[in-house]
């Protein structure tokens, strides 16, 4: 009887676990609904003398579209969330997409001004409910070291708006008629209705009224979901305090010949695209970091460039950084709410910031028209440097914050 040689064989290493393939696919269906979004929101801006013309209104009248839109997402948004929350998300995003494109249609067919602005009512329902949708879906489609990608994907398609959408849009307005361009993106939009419905895969939702129901007393991440929203709310409100009158102060204290200025802020759209390329790449993983650089960063180039005003060449140097300093701060602040935010509150808390983001917008703008009236245009980037620094200042604690608690 022999006996068997003793085995040689290597025991089985663990397996390593291996990530997901990116959802570049599903995140750029995503992308594309942010794209007709905000175009929708922002088409009115570069139609004002054509659109004023046709309904035999002021300017002002139809710059004031852009604002019933935005404080529409205000008002609306938390709410319509809480309506909807047994509605599967996947559907709700097609729904919305289209109910934009047929709020931008009827729009193009509006005979006079007030049914125009009930159109805009309609659109900022829709869009409330989107952007409050978008950013959680995102956090849905990939793990948790991925959101800032994944993220900077999705809102890669609102900063294309600006860069691509709303002049493309003004181009076809000016050649062929406000309303033709209008119908344009209505058509475009519910194709995108289709591409959406048809490439973005659904998602499974914790449902935050069925995640409580054996639970007691309050999500945790509520504080830190609540710091956000009120950060957000800041940076943006010093944010468009100067950048909507930045348009004067490039012109009246840089010295910008105002032949140039629509240059100059096509090149600061494209600098926020770089900021959004850099959120995807270096800051994919280092999210938190990358949040102080930008803020940092902008708020330090926006003093540089009021400080600048007698060089134009490091102003303009400076206005090309802030602006990609500025194009990492949307996607940055949004993964730190899906950080910072439970599955099961996430839909809740991106209609909160939404509506943070918002009214920082309206708050802003306000702000800036005021301190212009009684101060004047030297004070605004002030107000951004002071407000970036209270933004930050909020931010950092929340970070201690929660660093003391998972040491303790």
């Amino acid at each position: 009887m022999t006996s068997s040689p003793p085995s040689s064989a290597r025991p089985a290493e663990p397996i390593k676990p291996t990530s997901p393939p990116f959802p570049w696919v599903g995140l750029i269906a995503l992308a594309a609904g942010t794209f007709l979004s905000v175009t929708g929101e922002m088409i009115p801006t570069g139609l004002l003398p054509e659109m004023s013309a046709s309904l035999g209104v002021t300017e002002s009248q139809i710059g004031l579209l852009v604002s019933v839109f935005a404080f529409t997402v205000v008002l609306s948004s938390a709410a319509l969330i809480h309506l909807t929350k047994r509605v599967p998300r996947h559907a709700l995003l097609v729904a919305v997409i289209a109910v934009l494109g047929v709020s931008t249609g009827l729009g193009a067919l509006a005979p006079n001004y007030e049914l125009l602005v009930a159109t805009r009512v309609l659109g900022g329902l829709a869009h409330g409910v989107f952007w409050a949708v978008v950013g959680a879906y995102a956090g849905h489609l990939v793990p948790k070291e991925q959101l800032a990608r994944a993220v900077s994907v999705t809102i890669a398609g609102g900063t294309l708006a600006f860069v691509l959408g709303v002049p493309l849009s003004t181009a076809l307005g000016h050649a062929l008629g406000w309303r033709l361009a209008f119908g344009v993106l209505a058509v475009a939009m519910l194709l995108g209705a289709l591409v959406v419905w048809w490439k973005l895969p659904p998602v499974g939702r914790e449902e935050s009224h069925a995640a409580s129901a054996g639970a007691t007393g309050r999500d945790p991440s509520v504080v830190p979901v609540a710091i956000v929203c009120i950060a957000v709310g800041v940076i943006m409100a010093g944010h468009y305090a100067f950048y909507t009158y930045v348009a004067p102060f490039l012109i009246g204290e840089v010295g910008v010949p105002a032949g140039q200025l629509s240059v100059l802020l096509l090149v600061y759209g494209v600098a926020g695209a770089i900021g959004l390329i850099l959120t995807g790449s270096v800051f994919a993983k280092r999210a938190t970091t990358g949040l102080f650089v930008a803020l940092t960063v902008s708020a330090v180039m926006v003093s540089a460039l009021t400080l600048s005003t007698d060089w134009l060449p490091g102003a303009l140097v400076a206005f090309f950084l802030w602006g990609t300093a500025f194009g990492m701060l949307p996607p940055l602040m949004q993964t730190r709410l899906l950080h910072a935010a439970s599955p099961k509150i996430r839909d809740t808390a991106n209609a909160f910031y939404t509506t943070a983001f918002n009214t920082g917008i309206g708050g802003g703008s306000a702000l800036g028209a005021l301190l212009l009236a009684e101060v004047g245009l030297g004070v605004l980037p002030w107000v951004y440097v002071v407000l970036a620094g209270v933004a930050t200042s909020l931010l950092a604690a929340d970070v201690l914050r929660t660093r003391k608690h998972v040491t303790a």
